[in-house]
């Protein structure tokens, strides 16, 4: 039987956890990354030598010229923005890179972008909260069947009738919300024009990723947002349109569940969640503040403020169940130097009950007041000196214990601030 070398990396709660720093890191010595789901709502900060990068649909090994990168067919991809994200991309010192696109991967098109608008505007209050970049319109088509996929960019008049046929559709619904229409002939055109510059990327990534596995290659699986955000066991309906959990792997990137052997959860050393949704350890006071400001909580890609929290161990374990994590990436744990008052969830208080399960219904779930553990103040230390756990103040110690402990995994990287040189790795990754 073959040994395979794969971990999977996915945010083990809200998004926003840092896979993108984790999944550089560890580009450095693996062989492919691959990102299996999600669009270019999903922003990545990549630090390399104090250079930041910010990267919404690209892998983040990108930067990494020994690394081939791969969007797999879970992925959907707006064209335009790819090209636009690229192009960004190299003038900020992006070069020699390898990058493959599924041809199984589904299109982001305008009307798309227009008909994610148009529905969080009829919602008004009760609107989800998404970023207005298509993500789940595409999704949508996709299960309507009436789907643009990347490799019809190859046949322009399959890819025209292709065309024809989603905007039969989606322009009734477009018309319907006072939206215009679009053109058949105009977006046909943009269409062709960028094929040109992505044909050279297009191909089946399943047979490319099965081919890596199996001949013992490096292999990293990038997820965007986090495990509370899948559209199946996230804290629906405020969720994502696909599922960034590992156990997604297999069908968004077409290779076999067991090829998996190593899944890596990176998670805040608290909680941050973007957009509408229940977070009971949700703090809007001046320790959320704080932290927020210490952790530069502000969304990639739009800027906006996150809601901050005590770190929830009842989530955790929840993401960490049914995901089957082996290893934990504690992220912006620096962050809690001095900070007072530092506390975690250990269980709810639903209705005079104590419960340790995320409630599956939005009512529900409102109503979970958070039972918490208290722990001293870890008081600051000089980050360059910390080589692995025990080198941390004892009140760190015992914070990140009690961790490994609730969650039965063990932590086996440590970061301690943006840049690459700022990461402790406790055990070997490959």
């Amino acid at each position: 039987m073959n040994e395979y070398r794969t971990v999977a990396v996915e945010g083990s709660q809200f998004g926003d956890e840092g896979k993108g720093k984790i999944t550089d890191f560890i580009a450095s010595t693996a062989d492919v990354v691959c990102r299996y789901q999600g669009g270019n709502n999903a922003g990545h900060t990549v630090e390399i030598n104090g250079v930041k990068h910010a990267l919404r649909s690209l892998p983040s090994g990108i930067y990494n010229p020994n690394v081939n990168n791969v969007i797999a067919n879970g992925v959907v991809v707006n064209p335009f923005a790819l090209l636009d994200e690229i192009d960004e991309n190299i003038k900020s010192g992006l070069k020699d890179f390898h990058l493959h696109i599924s041809n199984r991967a589904h299109l982001i098109m305008p009307y798309h972008i227009e008909l994610d608008k148009a529905y969080e505007e009829a919602m008004g209050k009760n609107a989800i909260g998404t970023t207005k970049r298509g993500i789940g319109p595409c999704y949508a088509d996709k299960a309507k069947r009436i789907g643009i996929r990347v490799g019809d960019l190859l046949h322009p008049e399959y890819l025209h009738e292709r065309l024809e046929s989603a905007l039969a559709v989606d322009n009734i619904e477009l018309k319907a919300f006072g939206k215009d229409a679009f053109d058949v002939e105009t977006l046909f055109a943009q269409l062709l024009k960028a094929s040109e510059r992505l044909k050279p990327f297009i191909t089946d990534t399943s047979v490319l990723l099965n081919d890596y596995v199996d001949e013992g290659k490096k292999v990293v699986f990038e997820g965007a947002q986090g495990s509370l955000l899948d559209l199946d066991h996230g804290t629906y309906p405020f969720v994502t349109s696909s599922s960034p959990t590992s156990i997604s792997i297999p069908l968004n990137a077409g290779i076999a569940p067991q090829k998996i052997n190593k899944v890596m959860a990176v998670m805040k050393a608290y909680m941050t969640r973007v957009g509408a949704g229940p977070m009971p350890t949700e703090q809007t006071n001046s320790w959320g503040d704080n932290v927020r400001e210490k952790g530069h909580e502000y969304g990639v890609v739009t800027h906006r403020p996150r809601r901050v929290g005590y770190l929830d161990l009842v989530l955790l374990g929840y993401t960490f169940r049914i995901t089957g994590v082996t290893d934990i990436a504690c992220m912006l744990f620096d962050v809690l130097e001095d900070i007072d008052d530092l506390k975690v969830c250990v269980a709810y208080e639903l209705d005079g009950k104590e419960i340790h399960y995320v409630p599956s219904s939005e009512p529900d779930y409102a109503r979970c007041k958070p039972i918490y553990k208290e722990f001293k103040t870890i008081p600051s230390f000089d980050k360059n000196s910390i080589h692995k756990i025990s080198d941390l103040p004892i009140e760190a110690q015992d914070y990140l214990s009690f961790i490994e402990k609730t969650l039965n995994a063990k932590i086996s990287i440590l970061s301690l601030g943006p840049d690459r040189e700022d990461t402790v790795i406790i055990n070997p990754i490959f």
